[in-house]
């Protein structure tokens, strides 16, 4: 298995119509100060951790729940995962932690006292780095409705309960990302630990085109993966390329969204062949993309097909 050497920047745009992405504690979709709806990099990694798992990957940070429906601790999620494990050292346990996906990718703070042994501290700088989601359409517009229960609140009432519900009309969340994998160089070398491969790489984005998409509630439907944008840099290539909530212009013709790339395009013929490969992946049958890089590829977001532009 190849491992992964090289250095990404891009961007996950997640569309919400009519939903709640990412409430906050009073069931409200979170704002800036300036009102402006935004999202924490939890939610995308919700997300992403929820499809992996679903794709039968090893994932760790996830609630899990024991027989009485109660969170496991810490401690307990790691017994249950890597049984046998009697008074094991820091190695064996970063070791057993990286062959995690959601780790490998992520990194983890990590804390417990292990079985028959002492406490056991690890700090893993994950490779991937997500920034929280701006809604970067020019509309933040929340509205809230009462809804009601089929049940009472107490004994003896009269009325079933009432509640409320907030969510978006619109919104278009991106999430800018960035991939180092030489973040987990020393911990590998210390650990023996499997390193970032060409097939995680492979996985996260399958995740990062298909995770919101994929998961349905309540509140998370009319939530899709909008778009991905992926920007390679060949193997040793320094360069850095700034926050693409900068770089990336949202608009709407004829109720078709347009992803303005012109501000990318620059930015990323500034670094000349220390860019291996740009790659685009959205939904064709309700967004445009424009002004892309001359050697762009084309990707469809739901089934993964090259799209070839004339």
């Amino acid at each position: 298995m190849s491992n992964f050497n090289q250095r990404v920047f891009g961007c996950a745009i997640v569309r919400a119509i009519n939903a709640n992405y990412n409430a906050d504690f009073t069931h409200q979709p979170r704002t800036l100060p300036n009102g402006v709806c935004y999202a924490t990099d939890k939610a995308l990694k919700y997300l992403i951790k929820n499809y992996l798992l679903k794709q039968k990957e090893n994932v760790f940070y996830f609630k899990r729940l024991n027989k009485d429906f109660q969170p496991l601790r810490l401690e307990d999620a790691y017994n249950e995962m890597f049984k046998g494990r009697e008074k094991p050292s820091k190695a064996i346990v970063a070791k057993d932690l990286l062959s995690c996906l959601d780790i490998r990718c992520f990194g983890a703070t990590f804390a417990m006292k292990a079985k028959g042994g002492d406490n056991i501290a690890i700090s893993i700088h994950g490779p991937v780095q997500l920034n929280h989601g701006i809604n970067i359409w020019k509309e933040n517009n929340i509205y809230s409705e009462q809804i009601m229960s089929p049940f009472a609140d107490k004994e003896d009432s009269n009325a079933s309960t009432l509640g409320r519900q907030s969510k978006l009309q619109e919104g278009h969340y991106l999430h800018h990302i960035s991939v180092n994998p030489k973040n987990l160089d020393e911990i590998v070398r210390l650990s023996g630990a499997t390193p970032l491969s060409v097939d995680d790489i492979d996985k996260l984005k399958g995740a990062l085109c298909l995770g919101a998409t994929y998961f349905d509630s309540s509140a998370k439907a009319g939530i899709d993966n909008e778009a991905l944008v992926w920007v390679t840099l060949a193997e040793g290539a320094k360069s850095v390329l700034p926050t693409f909530n900068n770089l990336i212009k949202l608009n709407k013709i004829d109720n078709k969204v347009v992803l303005d790339l012109t501000d990318l395009t620059s930015a990323v013929e500034r670094l000349g062949n220390d860019v291996a490969s740009v790659e685009i992946y959205y939904l064709t049958e309700s967004v445009k993309v424009i002004n892309a890089h001359s050697k762009t590829m084309f990707f469809d977001i739901s089934s993964g097909k090259e799209i070839k532009k004339s």
